[in-house]
């Protein structure tokens, strides 16, 4: 029966920060870190290659082969944890183990949310969050010529170009009005759109599908407007939710996810948690927030690593600041902090730049002389400079307006005056 002072459920990008932190201090109490995956650990924002064929699957791992072992900590592979006992500071695995640990973190991260559409869980639809549903879908796009995404999210549009650019004939499926409504105003998302159709990939917009069904070749699909679609494949991108069905102790205080303090304690004792499991404290003050992204994620797990091994450098979580990145099909968009705020006013100023006919969009809000949010399509504005001005709360001053149409001049102004 295994024990072990640090248990690590989960072994991505939280669960490989907190194990780093914990080495640094800590270099010999022994660590176990339990992965439900077969293999080694992956990125799931790698998945998408993985489908297209840019990305060979053996090839996409986080660590090599002996990293564990040179670390001197314990990797258990294919293994699933089926309940957390924290009174008795134990966890149950799927095959019957049971682990026991003095300090445990929880970073077993998020996993589809499917939609609860007529037919659908009888249909053969498909999901893309772990390495064998990428290997899985890339090897039905040989036999395929078309494909059903509902939602158009991250996952759904970078799936719809991978599947275009293998020469399937791809339809997008989003009950609200715009392409990935999470991430970007109505502006730059009409840009994007455009791009994905004149890539000759169908977008259908504010349409809920009411009904799926099997057909004899793939799946066919109702729409609340009466339009009627069948392809080769089904697939369900409309979101993630935790992974957090083997937590039955009441005493979890939980929201969207696991509720932590800003060193990713929970409620529970010698509990912690991190990565797309959590709610943590939002940046901007507004309580706390569910933010499932690669950056907050190694974050919290920093975090969280460095608390579990008393680390007297150890900092707090500074919050949750929203970072997406997006590429597609040659073209670039970001979307940082408060990028959603369209207008000024309510003490807020926003700076806009837009031009759809070239394709760019430039969007800067302030609040009094600092920047909290912006967004961009194929801005020459370097999202890495822009997330440090909002996360360092930077005194903008005299630069705000020189920011925004001497977007590369002034960021290298202030990372020499600043950063060096």
């Amino acid at each position: 029966m295994p024990e072990t002072k640090y248990l690590i459920v989960g072994c991505s990008h939280a669960g490989l920060a907190a194990l780093d932190a914990i080495r640094l201090i800590d270099a010999d109490s022994p660590v176990i870190v339990v992965s439900k995956e077969a293999g080694l650990p992956y990125s799931p924002t790698s998945l998408p290659y993985v489908l297209s064929g840019k990305a060979d699957p053996e090839r996409i791992f986080l660590r090599p082969a002996d990293y564990f072992e040179r670390s001197r900590v314990q990797l258990m592979t294919g293994s699933a944890v089926t309940a957390l006992n924290s009174k008795a500071k134990s966890v149950d695995l799927d095959d019957g183990r049971q682990i026991f640990y003095d300090k445990i973190l929880l970073a077993t991260g998020a996993r589809p949310a499917v939609p609860e559409i007529v037919g659908l869980s009888r249909a053969p639809y498909l999901v893309l969050r772990a390495l064998n549903d990428a290997v899985t879908l890339r090897d039905r796009i040989k036999q395929a010529g078309s494909a059903i995404i509902l939602g158009a999210g991250l996952i759904g549009m970078h799936t719809a170009e991978n599947l275009a650019l293998a020469g399937m004939e791809v339809t997008v499926v989003e009950a609200r009005q715009q392409v990935l409504p999470d991430y970007f105003d109505s502006n730059a998302a009409e840009i994007i759109s455009q791009v994905f159709q004149n890539q000759g990939i169908k977008i259908l917009l504010g349409n809920a599908v009411t009904h799926v069904k099997s057909t004899n070749n793939g799946c066919a699909v109702s729409l609340n407007d009466g339009l009627d679609l069948s392809a080769n494949i089904l697939l369900a991108a409309t979101g993630v939710q935790p992974c957090w069905e083997y937590i039955n102790d009441p005493t979890m205080e939980r929201d969207r996810g696991i509720l932590v303090d800003d060193h990713m304690r929970t409620s529970l004792d010698s509990v912690w948690a991190a990565g797309d499991l959590v709610q943590a404290r939002d940046f901007f003050g507004n309580g706390s927030s569910y933010l499932a992204t690669l950056p907050s994620a190694v974050n919290q797990g920093r975090v969280a690593g460095e608390d579990m091994a008393h680390d007297p450098e150890a900092t707090a979580y500074i919050g949750n600041i929203p970072a997406n990145t997006y590429s597609f099909f040659g073209q670039w968009a970001y979307s940082l902090g408060h990028a959603m705020i369209d207008e000024s006013g309510a003490g807020y100023e926003v700076n806009y730049t837009y031009s759809p006919t070239c394709r760019r969009y430039q969007k800067l809000i302030f609040e009094g002389d600092h920047l909290i949010g912006a967004m961009g399509v194929n801005s020459d504005l370097d999202p890495g400079v822009i997330f440090e001005l909002i996360q360092r709360k930077v005194d903008l001053a005299n630069l705000k307006e020189e920011l925004t149409v001497a977007p590369q001049k002034v960021p290298r102004y202030l990372m020499t005056k600043l950063w060096r």
